[in-house]
């Protein structure tokens, strides 16, 4: 039994059906296991952070909360649902990752502290205590294509718990261990990526439901409702392979390095101001170089829906008002709150574990901290 709930994520069925169709239909949504466990990491002030320039640091922080996360399970052989904020995480875990995942974090934030000066708040709560309190929680695995499933949440439990571990619950007691932090596998190395034509933006979008019985029915509404406006998720994509660019800013790789690393490393400094500077030359125009740039784009993530949507997409002026004003209605008819902001780039931090095999993922937000500004857009709202 202990194994069956151990292995849940993994088990559950990738469901090769338009999001739109799988959100719309609750029989498709599973039960997480009592015993497993919602972490939440959080940067405290993020929207004061951005105001001040910092949104590079902002989003370098939460890849590193997933990045963190996602290495104890993947050594634990574990799979586990995760979602990444532009200023925060959330995963959910089994009991038997949680102490570690919760003393990695610990690190992460002494690290953020130190270097960055910025504050990490972070704990968990049980899956048990949620469904005692009747707030739902089911979750569903998605077909994104064939290298990449990303899990889908209907029920306010990620929020609940995140918004208690920021503002109420007493600091937890995290047992320390001696095991450094693992951040292998993050890289940051891109410029901003400007849409894919001329005439586009990029548009950071979040929708919450108004009323959690309705939520799948509303959510389906809304993914449709940018399906027939946007065009398919890889046609409103904010990532194309022509506009990415190798970025070799000893700043940029200076503040990778010590999230990564919570030091000063000369050779890691020299190693990745060369693959910036001449990476796009040499590398990238050989074969696995070239496949490698489409299949990131392939696997950037765009869309996370984690009780609320999330996504990140490019398209024109027209289209967003046609967006914005059938939100609106939804809005007035009390069935949505949205937050949205538009620049005029996109963002990108990666984890790669390994390049051969395809195995990595890429996090997306929206160019001056597109998430956060979006979320506070929403918050004024509510």
């Amino acid at each position: 039994m202990a194994n069956t709930e151990t292995d849940f994520y993994e088990n559950l069925p990738a469901l090769d059906i338009p999001v739109s169709k799988l959100v719309g239909d609750i029989s498709h949504f599973h039960q997480v296991p009592e015993t497993w466990h919602i972490v939440a990491a959080d940067i405290k002030n993020s929207t004061e952070a951005i105001a001040k320039g910092n949104h590079n640091s902002v989003n370098l922080i939460a890849t590193g909360c997933v990045i963190a996360m996602i290495n104890i399970a993947y050594k634990a052989k574990l799979n586990i649902p995760f979602f990444f904020g532009g200023d925060g995480a959330i995963a959910i875990v089994p009991e038997e990752i949680l102490q570690e995942t919760l003393a990695a974090l610990q690190k992460h934030k002494r690290n953020t502290q130190k270097n960055f000066k910025l504050e990490l708040k972070t704990g968990s709560f049980p899956v048990k205590t949620i469904y005692k309190e009747n707030i739902q929680l089911k979750i569903a695995k998605l077909k994104v294509n064939a290298d990449m499933n990303i899990p889908i949440v209907l029920g306010d439990a990620l929020h609940y718990a995140e918004d208690l571990i920021k503002h109420t619950l007493s600091k937890q007691e995290i047992v320390p261990n001696s095991k450094a932090l693992n951040l292998d596998g993050m890289e940051c190395k891109w410029d901003k990526i400007k849409p894919p034509k001329k005439n586009q933006e990029v548009v950071s979008l979040i929708v919450v439901s108004r009323n959690d019985q309705e939520t799948s029915k509303v959510f389906s509404q809304v993914l449709k409702a940018i399906d027939d406006i946007y065009g398919s998720p890889k046609r409103r994509k904010p990532i194309s392979v022509r506009r990415l660019k190798l970025k070799a800013n000893l700043r940029k790789i200076n503040n990778e390095m010590k999230a990564k690393l919570g030091r000063f490393y000369l050779p890691y400094m020299l190693e990745n101001w060369m693959i910036g500077k001449y990476g796009r030359h040499i590398w990238l125009k050989k074969e696995n170089g070239k496949n490698y740039l489409k299949k990131m784009v392939a696997l950037a993530d765009t869309l996370t829906i984690d009780g609320r949507i999330n996504t990140v997409i490019s398209g024109t002026p027209q289209q967003r008002e046609a967006l914005i004003g059938y939100l609106d209605n939804l809005e007035d008819s009390g069935k949505i709150k949205y937050g949205i902001y538009v620049s005029e780039e996109s963002i990108m931090s990666c984890y790669v574990r390994n390049i051969s095999t395809h195995d990595h993922i890429h996090f997306v937000d929206g160019g001056n901290g597109g998430y956060t500004k979006a979320a506070k857009s929403l918050k004024n709202k509510i």
